[in-house]
């Protein structure tokens, strides 16, 4: 079990202008898992992710883990949906946080090929990053976001753009990850992919949470008729 769990979510809220985008929100995680979080537009996946990552600021409410904050932020990564790419090669990009961190250029550029091959980019390692296709940038980003070996993963819709092909390439590497004992906290818009990676369900609905449960109960028999109306594809307001 990691040693960033137990998570606890006790009256966490976000608002903007005002306006609450999440919350107040009660949550208890306990322990190593693939969690997908689930929901309609609009109902808080991205603010909710980044609240737990802190790069969010909290209107209300706290967010506590199994270690202090400080070690537990380090052993988190966070891989967006629209990733930003540094101005330099696919090799340093990848290689930078582990850089950023201490270790030597030299270590950190052979580290990051080992990640390069697994991701399928090795042939790109002296391309400008910016310039890579959507699924290449994807690809990166996330290679960048393991090289560190983090404890818990977040992916704010990580496959959304991508072809099947792709979406199954970094899947795979997910699945690898999980298995070797990282944490994923992942939303996702793909109900397929869902039941592929998760082993828990969080449903997010008008910014609260919904429903949360083990993946197979949550998809075999959902506990309320909003939740059973998003998995069959109808509009929940």
């Amino acid at each position: 079990m990691s040693t960033l769990f137990p998570l606890s979510v006790r009256g966490a809220s976000a608002k903007h202008k005002g306006k609450r985008l999440l919350g107040p929100i009660d949550l208890d995680l306990q322990g190593h898992s693939a969690y997908a979080v689930l929901g309609p537009n609009g109902s808080g996946k991205t603010t909710f992710l980044r609240l737990l990552h802190g790069i969010a600021r909290l209107s209300e409410g706290e967010i506590t883990w199994g270690v202090d904050e400080a070690t537990a932020r380090n052993a988190q990564s966070f891989v967006f949906q629209r990733p930003v790419m540094l101005r330099r090669s696919v090799l340093d990009n990848i290689a930078y946080p582990l850089a950023m961190r201490g270790t030597s250029w030299t270590d950190a550029r052979t580290e990051a090929r080992n990640w390069a091959e697994r991701l399928g980019l090795t042939a790109l390692l002296e391309h400008s990053a910016p310039v890579l296709s959507g699924g290449e940038q994807q690809k990166l980003a996330l290679a960048r976001a393991l090289i560190c070996k983090p404890k818990l993963l977040f992916l704010d819709e990580p496959t959304a753009a991508l072809d099947g092909r792709a979406t199954r390439e970094i899947e795979a590497v997910l699945q690898e990850v999980q298995a070797s004992g990282t944490s994923l906290i992942f939303s996702t818009h793909n109900i397929g992919q869902a039941r592929r990676l998760a082993g828990q369900v969080i449903f997010l609905l008008h910014g609260n949470v919904h429903e949360i449960g083990a993946a197979e109960q949550f998809f075999e028999s959902p506990q309320t008729p909003e939740a059973h109306a998003f998995l069959r594809g109808d509009i929940v307001e």
